[in-house]
């Protein structure tokens, strides 16, 4: 994955890999490729977004129990 991928990034290229494969505009030559792709993008979404749900429990866990 490189280093500048967002999330945003990566959700939208997923998107159009699933699209091409829905319309069936992919060769069968290129298919393994980007189901390969579409499987480290969907790795990458769900590691960003596990990471982001920790992150906000911890804002919210922090803001409930102020250190006093």
């Amino acid at each position: 994955m490189e280093e500048n991928q967002t999330y945003e990034k990566a959700f939208a290229e997923l998107t159009a890999i699933s699209k091409e494969i829905e319309n069936e505009t992919i060769s069968v030559d290129e298919l393994a490729s980007k189901v390969k792709r579409a499987s480290e993008l969907i790795e990458f979404c769900q590691s960003r977004l596990k990471a982001t749900e920790a992150e906000v429990g911890r804002i919210i866990s922090s803001m409930e129990n102020p250190k006093e």
